[in-house]
């Protein structure tokens, strides 16, 4: 009773804390999975409201863009905001959205909201609509490239350049003519008008210059007309004035406001071809040729100079032509600009408490599985505490075919088996004390006798007390053996040793023997006798002797026991002297026709101490040592040992070694 308290004391000492058991781990995984999971979840959904959000942000931007850029259009080409009014309600009803429109001091100007009470605008504007300082980033983009970074001027703002009718249908005539020419000749060519009015051949293609060498040079169109010389001379009067404020020298403007070698700005209207030529039309007057003025070496600050000049000129030129700045307000009806993702305090509560929902059910999940899952480890421990605490055989129940199932089944099969090793063990130490006790209670008694004078030393009296120490000796040293051999000491000695020879030296260590019992000992003569084996000679005569000795023993008068060898090739054939040196392996055979092992002894016939007949007769079956000696030999060279048998026919025990030897491992040099 004091040992089973005790045993119960250190069980419940040895509790796996919660925080380092299977339970508890399991708990933190489903715990952080769990959390994982919600995390992921709360951002994808994040994610996709968010995708929704800017992609509706996009939508809205690119209908703010064309709003801004149709309201640009028409402050470039109005002088004031009047008449916008049915411009703003067209293009609230196109995008639905609020359209708003007031002066930098937020006077109205426009306003699409029809309800009763119209929202209050913004605190800030979406944008600011000023033809000359064009928003580049909600500016429309055109198919035409008609302005630079430098100069943001919207390219509609044409002012005094814009042409009368007469000087359009003028050139127009002239375009058609060049279009059709170079379509004539094979080269696909457009009429394009300008925001000015000012038509341009387009030719189809990459390579302008192919016109060059027709009698269709569209070069006729460049000439500046009445009305762009006017304008044109306007806009260099007030670039030399702001450059004269610089204290730099005049410039002289091209009709595409170029100066100098290859430095341009941008012009209101396309680009013409860069070699002007004046021809005389009812639309065009002709000019006297300009005084030849030697060329002017402009350096890098001089063109920064001239375009930023250039640039002013044009918005003070223009400022009279195109409507005042005006503030623009994009929302929709409620007064909102831009949908946003705002999370609200009841919406942040659905989710901590679908969060929270989400872990509780994992945890408790968790528990439920982790409560199954222990309690078959929980008994298992018991039951490795209680073989610890002496019980011989513990098993647990197996509840099922999955891992803890089969880790029960195995832990049965080992409490079973290490049940079956301590009995073999108990019965081992009663087997060696009977096997010592036996010759030493012999001798024990004649040297009684022999001191009470009941028995006379003769040579008879000291050879029965020889052969008991011999078979003494012979016990011991067997034990010996199979203890080296457990302790993985048993060191071989190998040498060359012909088959053979080895054979007919353990026959002849026999014969007497086997003559005594009646029992006919032979040696087949094969190609198998030749081979040499590197192997221990002592070790493996020793073992072929104890499967010849225990074949002798089991077989009656009459019988035969014979003794053959031969080689085991495998994929390999035999040299063609006919030896099997190229053999993988070395088969040695000692068959009986003796009584015969049953079958449900032979799993055993190698254990220690082991005996068919169950009596203690050494005369009968020996010291059971034998054939577990000659499985320890044949292990020590790298081999195997079996036996097969038939009852009453009789048994063949088969040594299987390898040719090229034992493992160096078991060897000695």
């Amino acid at each position: 009773m004091r040992r089973d308290r005790g045993g119960e004391g250190r069980r419940a000492r040895s509790r796996v804390p919660l925080r380092r058991s299977l339970l508890g781990r399991l708990l933190g995984v489903s715990a952080l999975v769990a959390a994982c999971s919600v995390a992921a979840t709360a951002w994808l959904a994040v994610q996709t409201t968010s995708g929704a959000i800017k992609q509706e942000q996009g939508q809205n931007l690119t209908a703010d863009a064309r709003i801004y850029d149709t309201l640009l259009g028409y402050a470039a080409r109005h002088p004031t905001w009047d008449g916008v009014d049915a411009t703003v309600r067209e293009l609230a009803e196109q995008s639905g959205r609020r359209v708003a429109l007031t002066t930098q001091s937020r006077q109205p100007l426009a306003d699409s909201a029809t309800a009763a009470t119209v929202p209050a605008l913004p605190p800030e504007a979406s944008a600011v609509v000023d033809p000359l300082s064009v928003d580049t980033v909600l500016a429309a983009r055109s198919t035409e490239v008609r302005g630079t970074a430098a100069d943001r001027i919207d390219p509609r703002a044409v002012g005094p350049f814009l042409l009368p009718a007469a000087e359009r249908a003028a050139l127009r005539r002239t375009a058609d003519r060049q279009a059709v020419c170079l379509n004539r000749v094979g080269i696909a060519a457009d009429v394009v008008v300008g925001p000015s009015g000012r038509p341009r051949v387009q030719m189809v293609g990459n390579d302008p210059e192919r016109a060059l060498g027709t009698r269709c040079d569209p070069a006729d169109l460049d000439a500046p007309t009445r009305t762009e010389k006017k304008a044109l001379t306007a806009l260099n009067d007030l670039a030399d004035a702001c450059l004269k404020r610089q204290d730099r020298g005049k410039v002289r403007l091209n009709r595409d406001l170029s100066w100098g070698e290859g430095v341009a700005v941008p012009v209101p209207g396309p680009l013409p071809a860069p070699r002007p030529a004046p021809e005389p039309s009812d639309a065009r007057e002709a000019a006297p040729a300009p005084a030849v003025e030697p060329p002017r070496e402009f350096t890098g600050e001089d063109d920064r100079a001239i375009a930023s000049c250039v640039g002013t000129a044009r918005s003070e030129q223009l400022s009279s032509y195109v409507a005042s700045p005006a503030l623009l307000f994009i929302g929709d009806e409620g007064g909102a600009t831009v949908p946003g993702f705002d999370l609200s305090p009841a919406n942040t509560a659905k989710i901590a408490g679908a969060a929270a929902l989400v872990l509780a059910l994992t945890v408790g999940a968790s528990v439920l599985a982790g409560a199954r899952l222990v309690r078959p480890l929980h008994a298992l421990t018991g039951a490795a505490q209680r073989m610890r605490d002496g019980e011989g055989h513990a098993s647990v129940p197996v509840s099922g075919d999955d891992e803890i199932g089969r880790l029960a089944a195995a832990f049965n099969d080992m409490s079973a088996h290490r049940a079956r090793l301590e009995e073999q063990r108990k019965a081992m130490v009663s087997d060696v004390a009977h096997e010592l006790r036996t010759p030493l209670s012999n001798i024990r008694g004649w040297l009684e006798a022999a001191q009470d004078g009941l028995a006379d030393p003769d040579p008879a009296f000291v050879s029965s007390l020889l052969e008991e120490a011999v078979q003494l000796q012979h016990i011991i040293d067997d034990l010996q053996d199979l203890a080296a051999a457990d302790a993985g000491v048993l060191r071989l000695h190998p040498e060359p040793v012909r088959v053979g020879e080895l054979l007919s030296q353990v026959a002849a260590a026999h014969q007497a023997r086997a003559e005594t019992a009646g029992v006919t000992l032979t040696v087949e003569a094969g190609a198998g006798t030749a081979t040499t084996l590197p192997a221990d000679p002592v070790r493996l005569r020793q073992a072929v002797g104890n499967l010849v000795s225990n074949a002798v023993r089991h077989t009656p008068a009459g019988g035969r026991v014979t003794l053959r060898a031969y080689g085991s090739f495998g994929t390999q054939d035999e040299d063609e002297d006919g030896s099997e040196s190229g053999a993988r392996e070395v088969v040695i055979e000692v068959a009986d026709t003796g009584t015969g092992i049953p079958a449900g002894d032979l799993p055993y016939i190698f254990d220690r101490f082991w005996r068919a007949e169950k009596s203690r007769s050494r005369r009968t079956g020996g010291s059971g040592l034998g054939l577990a000696i000659v499985r320890k030999l044949a292990e020590a060279h790298g081999g195997t040992v079996s036996a097969t048998s038939t009852e009453g026919e009789g048994s063949t025990f088969t040594l299987r070694l390898p040719a090229g030897g034992p493992d160096g491992m078991t060897t000695v040099s």
